[in-house]
C-alpha cells in the first residue's frame, strides 16, 4: 500500500518515522521518473542524429560512393526505425498499467487527413436504448443534433480504404439529454489503423520482409502518405497487443514430449557505432503431425544477444522430455539431472535426439569436394534408413514402429562400418571427423528407431528457422536487441499460423479486432492460431 493513502499516527515517533518514509517514497519515486526522463531524451537525441544523418548521407548519395552510402542509409533507418517502435511498445506497456510516461519533446509528425480518393466505408453506431432511439433519461422522442466522424485506414487485400465511424448526436425533446453511441475500440488507442491495417504492416514486415520504411515508399505510391515514425507506432503497439497470444504459444511448444530445436545467426546493428554484432534467433517447434498426434503444431522463438549456453537452457528451464537438435555444445547441459530454479528441487535430464540429416551434410560435403568412395558409401548407407522412413511419415505409432524394425539392422551395419572406415581414414581428415562425430552419438542418432514419437532428423526445426534466412537477403540485420525481441515475438505467431495452415494476414485481422473489442485475457486460449483454424473451418 502506498504511503499517501495510509492514515497518520497519533503517536509523535512514529508520525516522525512516517514522515521519513514518505520523504524517502518521495525521493525514490523522484530518482525514477529522472531515470525515465533522462532515457526518454537519450533516445530523443539518438533518434534526431539518425534523422540528421540519413538527410545528409541522402545529400551526399552522388557518384562513385553511392551504393555503399545507400547501404549505410538503409543500416540507419533500421535502427530509426527500431527505436521509435521500441517507444512505442513503452508507451502501450506504462498506459496500461496507469503509469506516466515521459512525452518525447522533439517534434512528431503532424497527423495528415487521410486522402480523398480512397473509397469510404461508413459504419453508423447509433445510441440505441431497448430496440429504440430513445432518451436514457427520461424515455422521451429525441432530435438529432449532429454527429462525430473518426476515420481510421483499413486494408483490404489489394487495396486500402477509410472505414468512418460516424456517431450521430440525439438532443431528447423532453429533457435536452444528449446522447451518443461510445467511440469504437480500436487495437491502438488514438491510433488510425484498423486492424486490417495494422495486420497487412505486420505481415509485410515479418512474413515479407519489408522494412518499415520501404513499406513507406510503396504506400505513397498509391497516394498514401504514412511516415515511417507512424508506422513504428503501429508495430510497437500491435506486438505488446498480441504478447499474451505468444505467451499462450510457449507454454503450448514446452508443453510437449518432444521438441525440435535449432538457431541462426542474426546481425544487429550496434548502437551508435554502424557496425553490426551477432546476435541469435532461437526456434523451439511441437509438431507432432508426422506420427499422428492429436496436438496442434506451433513454435516459438526466441532472441539472444549471443550463443551462450545460458540461454536455451534458460528456455528450457521447466521443459521435460526429448529434445531434437544439432550437437550445439550449450544443450549438453540440459542432458544431466538439473534444478529448475534456487531452493526447486532436481528436474530430469532432458533425452538427446540427434539428427541424421545434419551428419548427412557433413559427408556430403566432402563427397562433393573430393568424390571419396568411402564418403560415396556412407551416403549410400544412410539413404537406406531415409528410404524405409519415407513409408513410416504421418503413418499412426503401430505402423511408423512396424517399418522401423527394418532400419534397426541397416543402423546396427552402418556403425560397424563406420569404425572401421574410420580407423583407415587419416585422422586430421573432414571425412575422418564426421563419422567420428556421428559414431561418438551413437545412441543419440538411434533413439527415433524404437520410439514412434521421434524423427529421423531435426528437419522440422530447420524448416522453421528458414524464413530468417530469406529474410535476412532482404532485411540484412536488426536495428537493436529490442527489435530482434519483437521479430521473434512475431515469427511466433506468423509460423505458427502457417503450421497450422491459417493465413497470417487473415489471422491478425481478426485477433486484433478481437483484442480491440475487449476480449477477457482469462480466455486467451480461444484467440490461438489453431482455434481460428478450427472455428472457421467449422463456420465453413
Amino acid at each position: 500500500m502506498s504511503l499517501a493513502s495510509a492514515d497518520l499516527p497519533s503517536d509523535p515517533d512514529a508520525l516522525r518515522a512516517f514522515a521519513l518514509a514518505c520523504q524517502n517514497e518521495l525521493a525514490a519515486a523522484t530518482a525514477e521518473l529522472q531515470a525515465a526522463k533522462l532515457a526518454v531524451q537519450l533516445r530523443t537525441l539518438e533518434i534526431e542524429k539518425l534523422k540528421l544523418q540519413i538527410a545528409k548521407l541522402r545529400r551526399m548519395q552522388f557518384g562513385r560512393s553511392s551504393e555503399r552510402l545507400a547501404r549505410h542509409i538503409e543500416q540507419l533507418e533500421l535502427r530509426l526505425e527500431e527505436l521509435e517502435a521500441g517507444e512505442a511498445e513503452e508507451i502501450s506497456k506504462t498506459a496500461a498499467e496507469d503509469q506516466p510516461f515521459p512525452i518525447r519533446e522533439a517534434d512528431r509528425p503532424k497527423r495528415k487527413p487521410l486522402p480523398d480518393h480512397l473509397p469510404r466505408h461508413a459504419i453508423v453506431h447509433e445510441p440505441v436504448h431497448d430496440g429504440a432511439c430513445t432518451c436514457p433519461a427520461c424515455g422521451g422522442d429525441m432530435a438529432r443534433l449532429g454527429e462525430d466522424v473518426t476515420e481510421v485506414l483499413d486494408y483490404i487485400p489489394g487495396r486500402f480504404r477509410v472505414i468512418r465511424h460516424v456517431r450521430p448526436k440525439y438532443a431528447c425533446r423532453r429533457c435536452d439529454a444528449i446522447t451518443q453511441a461510445p467511440a469504437p475500440s480500436m487495437p491502438t488507442p488514438r491510433g488510425r489503423a484498423a486492424p486490417g491495417m495494422l495486420a497487412h504492416l505486420l505481415v509485410s514486415k515479418y512474413c515479407d520482409h519489408l522494412p518499415l520504411y520501404r513499406q513507406s515508399e510503396i504506400y505513397a505510391r498509391d497516394g498514401l502518405d504514412l511516415d515511417r515514425s507512424t508506422l513504428s507506432d503501429w508495430v510497437g503497439q500491435a506486438v505488446w497487443l498480441l504478447q499474451p497470444i505468444v505467451d499462450g504459444i510457449r507454454n503450448h511448444v514446452f508443453a510437449a514430449e518432444k521438441v525440435h530445436a535449432d538457431d541462426t545467426p542474426v546481425p544487429v546493428l550496434e548502437p551508435g557505432l554502424g557496425r553490426t554484432r551477432t546476435g541469435r534467433l532461437w526456434v523451439y517447434v511441437r509438431d507432432d503431425r508426422p506420427f499422428c498426434g492429436p496436438a496442434p503444431p506451433a513454435a516459438v522463438y526466441f532472441y539472444s544477444p549471443d550463443r551462450g549456453g545460458e540461454h536455451p537452457a534458460a528456455h528450457l528451464a521447466h521443459f521435460t522430455g526429448f529434445l531434437q537438435a544439432d550437437a550445439y555444445s550449450g544443450f549438453a547441459a540440459l542432458y544431466e539431472p538439473r534444478k529448475a530454479g534456487p531452493g526447486l528441487p532436481m528436474m530430469p535430464a532432458i533425452t538427446e535426439v540427434a539428427c541424421w540429416a545434419h551428419c548427412r551434410r557433413s559427408i556430403f560435403d566432402v563427397w562433393q569436394s573430393t568424390k571419396s568412395t568411402v564418403a560415396k558409401a556412407a551416403l549410400d548407407r544412410i539413404a537406406q534408413f531415409y528410404a524405409i522412413e519415407d513409408k513410416a511419415r504421418f503413418a499412426a505409432p503401430d505402423e511408423r514402429l512396424a517399418h522401423r524394425t527394418d532400419i534397426i539392422p541397416l543402423l546396427d551395419a552402418f556403425f560397424t562400418w563406420a569404425q572401421t572406415a574410420e580407423r583407415k581414414l587419416s585422422a586430421r581428415s573432414e571425412l575422418a571427423q564426421a563419422l567420428r562425430y556421428i559414431i561418438k552419438r551413437r545412441t543419440a542418432l538411434t533413439r527415433f528407431a524404437t520410439d514412434a514419437r521421434l524423427e529421423a532428423d531435426n528437419n522440422i526445426a530447420e524448416n522453421a528457422i528458414r524464413c530468417i534466412a530469406l529474410g535476412r537477403r532482404n532485411w540484412l540485420f536488426a536495428g537493436s536487441h529490442s527489435g530482434g525481441e519483437r521479430a521473434a515475438a512475431m515469427y511466433s505467431i506468423l509460423q505458427t499460423a502457417k503450421l497450422n495452415g491459417v493465413n497470417p494476414e487473415a489471422y491478425l485481422t481478426d485477433t486484433l479486432a478481437k483484442i480491440a473489442a475487449g476480449h477477457p485475457i482469462n480466455r486467451i486460449s480461444e484467440l490461438m492460431p489453431w482455434v481460428y483454424r478450427s472455428t472457421h473451418e467449422a463456420a465453413a
